[in-house]
């Protein structure tokens, strides 16, 4: 009996053990399963160095040259509304190669739209270092802009087909790291050069970071079009939305230089709503439209799409606005002017990698709703104390206002891409791509013309000038900050009932 006894607490013991060896080993499984899920090979991470590296120079240089512009307006002898297309017609540009990605990455091999981006944008920059002539000058900017609009598509395309789901947010948050910090850090890069040298090095110290960037992408980047079959390309398309895209600015433009609506406004805008209207029914009687916006009727996607193209018109709009002002109001110059930026900047480097764990642990909710309460609280107090601002002050609001930018900005892509399908990723890609960078060139534009209409309309008081613009610029980005948060709220409002979406995104 005493023997019994032992023989069955044996057994148990055996059971107990061998239910433990069978836990453990099943918990083994998973790990090394979740593990397997969120591993990132060292080739991928160089990869996505390589095409980061180069959309952070493209992205640098966009808004580098914003607080020369005074500087340039003397050299050259011409209006701060030309000198500008330095800036908002590098981003037109960018927005109109941007454009054509979903194809170009459905069609190409990764690394030859990258040693064409290379290509591009050294011959870019050597024009762009050499010039006496403004039409020169501006022509390299637009070679750099193409580069741009093939490398930062390019990025993202890296990122979402060769990261785990898991980790997607992490890697995304570094790409919008890349892309917001290097506009913000442009003026400060810029007003250093200026200030202490020419702007011409502004390009000229690009030139090995391109070929560091060269070298890593020969050696790591592998990733092969998404199919083999022959791809449609929508040409038809791409003149129309370049017609749309560029009546558009031209609103704003000619309204600046004229500061009444007169004929060349009202044509810009009667040619802006006709090229916007054939876009549309072109877009929707298409098989294979330059941007899809069929993606746009889910719900999610379309509202994430407002905010995202709002965050990007407030960011660098914001980066043009206050640089200008502060030379012209606060007499500034080009140095002090960009680093008032460099403190929000370094924040937002800072905030980014953060703000992609917090979505990858919490979700979209938490960091949009901050992001979005944040920015609207921030332009709010620019335009508040706008007569009153002083360098210090200055920087001190625009660390808030990075603070909710990057909080926001790459999460509400990274939750726009999982209401649609693994086929339909370089089409969503390619859209909100656009969205970001029309966003800047038009936020330049129209504060630019905020600035030109004040100037017509107080000619003899520059620092009453720069006050007056600035404040109806930044009521303006209220507005749209408010519009933010209110597709924030009702995107909120909609997780109660049930999704409307697409199959969600499967690398």
């Amino acid at each position: 009996m005493h023997r019994n006894a032992f023989h069955e607490i044996d057994i148990c013991r055996y059971r107990y053990f061998a239910n433990e060896v069978a836990i453990l080993k099943a918990d083994t499984v998973k790990d090394d399963t979740v593990h397997e899920e969120t591993r990132v090979s060292a080739r991928t991470k160089l990869s996505i160095g390589a095409t980061a590296l180069l959309s952070f120079v493209g992205v640098l240089t966009e808004t580098s040259l914003n607080v020369t512009f005074p500087t340039m307006t003397k050299e050259f002898g011409l209006p701060l509304s030309t000198i500008q297309l330095l800036t908002s017609g590098y981003l037109l540009m960018v927005t109109l190669v941007m454009s054509t990605s979903s194809f170009l990455l459905k069609r190409f091999d990764a690394r030859l739209l990258f040693r064409l981006a290379i290509a591009t944008s050294l011959a870019g920059t050597v024009l762009c270092s050499i010039p006496a002539d403004y039409w020169v000058l501006l022509v390299g900017r637009l070679l750099q802009a193409a580069a741009t609009g093939v490398s930062t598509p390019l990025m993202m395309h890296v990122i979402l087909s060769l990261i785990p789901q898991r980790r997607r947010g992490t890697y995304m948050g570094i790409a919008g790291m890349v892309i917001s910090l290097a506009p913000t850090l442009g003026p400060t890069y810029g007003g250093l050069i200026n200030y202490y040298w020419s702007w011409h090095i502004i390009f000229v110290l690009t030139v090995p970071l391109l070929l560091l960037s060269y070298v890593l992408g020969e050696l790591y980047l592998r990733l092969s079009p998404r199919s083999k079959a022959a791809q449609h390309f929508d040409a038809l398309g791409l003149i129309l939305l370049t017609f749309a895209l560029v009546s558009l600015t031209q609103i704003f433009d000619r309204l600046g230089a004229s500061g009444t609506f007169n004929a060349p406004v009202l044509i810009a805008i009667a040619a802006t709503v006709v090229a916007f209207a054939l876009l549309i029914w072109h877009s929707i009687s298409s098989h294979a439209p330059l941007l899809n916006g069929r993606l746009l009727k889910t719900p999610t996607v379309g509202l994430r799409a407002i905010n995202f193209f709002i965050l990007q018109f407030i960011n660098i709009g914001s980066s043009f606005l206050i640089p200008v002002f502060a030379e012209l109001f606060l007499d500034a110059n080009s140095m002090h002017a960009g680093l008032l930026l460099l403190p929000g900047s370094l924040l937002g480097a800072l905030i980014t990698p953060f703000a992609g764990s917090l979505y990858d642990r919490h979700g979209a909710v938490l960091p949009l709703l901050v992001s979005n309460i944040s920015m609207l609280i921030g332009v709010g107090a620019f335009w508040w104390l706008t007569g009153n601002l002083t360098l210090p002050l200055i920087t001190g609001l625009y660390l808030f206002l990075k603070l909710g930018f990057n909080l926001g900005y790459s999460n509400t892509m990274s939750d726009g891409s999982k209401y649609v399908t693994a086929e339909q990723q370089t089409d969503f890609n390619s859209m909100f791509n656009t969205f970001q960078q029309y966003a800047g060139s038009l936020g330049t534009s129209v504060l630019a013309c905020s600035l030109a209409i004040s100037q017509i309309a107080l000619p003899g008081d520059p620092k009453h000038t720069a006050v007056e613009g600035t404040s109806h610029g930044f009521m303006l980005l209220i507005a749209l900050a408010f519009v933010a948060l209110l597709a924030t709220l009702v995107s909120v409002a909609l997780r109660h009932k049930p999704p409307i979406r697409l199959t969600p995104v499967k690398v």
